[in-house]
């Protein structure tokens, strides 16, 4: 039997991150992955980084190489109708957003927890949370060698994904579930070739969306609207060259270096809500407790505010403070998860080709990326939201 103050459930970067903050405090924590290392180190993840995030990372001091070899980009391209404008974060709110793996910032924090001896149990099964209503809940599961194991902690934290136990294991009549999903994916490709542009280009045509972002200056991450039909082992890399090159705007075309992928998947595209994000001594992180389709590129952004007001509440709650932030993380994170939810899903109605759409809605879309191009309001709005609003 293990005794901690918190148990965290899931070993990904929201699960590290919050262990990382928390054991700087002085509170003791053991995480619990069903994968292996290597496994959660090996997933392709976006790396579009929110100033707010890369400064709460370099607080849990883990910030050194996203500062030292990230990518700083003070803007981004939009694109449709065959030509492009540019919208200058810098210039809109002085902000800027940074390009960082979500793998290395895995990377780094698992060795940030290695360094000061986290305790992480990799390969469990059968994760179970035993009444989270009552004090000091156990978590109970079987290790990689077979043999059951118990947990017994003040609090129980889910940040166990979309697909994990921790919010099965809120009763129905005690949770709210919102959720759109949306009738296409993103086919995306990983290629060791330079990225087409210094900045993300963001592209709207009638044949569908495309994304050209970047890793590094040698590795680049593509993607193209696809149908939730097919498999990535559908499409041939010509076929999603051609049609990537055939979605860009005539400036960039000619600059697009081509070759094999490395890496090809298809992710379907949904926004999900859960509420609250508290039950009894259990709280819900990260994608355990909200989904967002990736066009706004906040999914870990979002996971991560996340852990900024639960971490907070927790050192206060061990600072003496009493429990009256622990009440009130629900709410204020769904405060600031809705509002990126709202703005995942206006791009991802604005840059997307829906099948149910008819003339007047692709007027209308045209309409809107005019006015986004011609207004220094609308660029403004735009701007705070995809740097990140404030925690």
């Amino acid at each position: 039997m293990i005794k901690v103050n918190v148990t965290i459930i899931g070993g990904g970067p929201s699960g590290l991150l919050l262990s990382q903050i928390l054991m700087n405090a002085g509170i003791e924590t053991v995480i619990i992955e069903k994968h292996t290392k290597q496994h959660v180190l090996s997933r392709i993840r976006a790396g579009v980084l929110e100033q707010g995030t890369v400064s709460l990372l370099d607080k849990a001091g883990v910030g050194k190489r996203v500062y030292e070899e990230g990518f700083r980009h003070e803007g981004t391209l939009i694109s449709s109708e065959n030509k492009s404008f540019r919208i200058s974060f810098r210039d809109t709110v002085r902000k800027n957003v940074t390009i960082f793996g979500q793998t290395e910032v895995t990377r780094d924090l698992y060795d940030a927890q290695e360094n000061i001896d986290a305790k992480i149990i990799h390969g469990v099964s059968d994760v179970q949370i035993i009444d989270p209503l009552k004090n000091n809940p156990e978590v109970v599961f079987y290790d990689k060698n077979g043999l059951k194991k118990k947990i017994i902690s003040d609090f129980v934290v889910g940040c166990d994904g979309f697909h994990g136990v921790s919010r099965q294991s809120i009763p129905a009549n005690k949770k709210k579930e919102f959720e759109r999903i949306y009738p296409f994916g993103w086919l995306g490709i990983l290629s060791e070739t330079p990225p087409v542009s210094e900045e993300l280009i963001y592209a709207n045509t009638r044949d569908g969306f495309a994304l050209c972002s970047m890793r590094n200056e040698s590795l680049s991450r593509y993607y193209i609207q696809c149908s939730l039909k097919t498999k990535a082992e559908d499409y041939s890399d010509n076929y999603f060259w051609q049609e990537l090159r055939a979605r860009l705007p005539e400036q960039f075309k000619g600059s697009l270096v081509t070759g094999p992928s490395i890496e090809k998947s298809i992710a379907p595209l949904r926004s999900f809500v859960i509420e609250p994000l508290k039950y009894g001594q259990l709280f819900l992180v990260g994608d355990a407790a909200h989904i967002v389709p990736p066009t706004g590129a906040k999914g870990l952004n979002l996971a991560f505010s996340d852990v900024f007001y639960l971490s907070n509440a927790f050192k206060l709650f061990y600072a003496g403070k009493g429990e009256v932030e622990l009440e009130n993380y629900s709410g204020k994170a769904l405060s600031r998860i809705w509002k990126a939810v709202r703005f995942s899903w206006w791009m991802t109605t604005l840059m997307h080709e829906f099948p149910s759409a008819d003339p007047f809605d692709r007027k209308i879309k045209l309409s809107e990326i005019d006015y986004l191009e011609n207004s220094k309001y609308a660029q403004k709005v735009f701007s705070e939201n995809y740097v990140g609003l404030p925690f």
